[in-house]
């Protein structure tokens, strides 16, 4: 057996789009991850990115089980002393529907710059609604 290195050349890469209505933030962020980074590929190279594009489409009907909606929190800081902000998720949730998914998905993806450029193919929408049609978008199922 040969271990086989892909180039950047080799790489193909597709498009899914993921309806997340009613679906489980945290189920649906590992799965995305996976998908950006190429885990979900036989081919998947650890050194280069060769992780496909999501579109996540109703992004306001993402489902948090339990208690959360109510007790889960967001922090940030502002940088200023005593700046530590936190907002409730459903605040948020209604707020900024595509914060919070993003969220997830970047907490699950690698750290570093390889992780923020995984990220970048990750498109997060409202609505059923999306500009990416022309790449023939594929439906991700769970």
């Amino acid at each position: 057996m040969k271990t086989i290195h892909k180039k950047r050349s080799t790489i193909k890469t597709s498009w899914f789009v993921v309806d997340v209505s009613g679906k489980p933030l945290g189920r649906m962020a590992s799965r995305i991850a996976l998908v950006l980074q190429g885990k979900h590929r036989p081919t998947y190279t650890p050194n280069m990115d060769c992780g496909d594009f999501v579109v996540v489409v109703n992004a306001e009907k993402v489902g948090l089980t339990g208690n959360k909606l109510r007790d889960k929190v967001y922090r940030y800081h502002t940088r200023y002393y005593g700046g530590l902000r936190t907002v409730p998720a459903a605040q948020l949730l209604s707020r900024k529907p595509e914060l919070v998914v993003k969220l997830a998905v970047q907490r699950m993806m690698p750290k570093g710059t390889m992780g923020r450029k995984m990220l970048k193919k990750l498109h997060i929408y409202r609505g059923t609604e999306h500009p990416h049609a022309a790449q023939k978008t594929v439906p991700l199922t769970f």
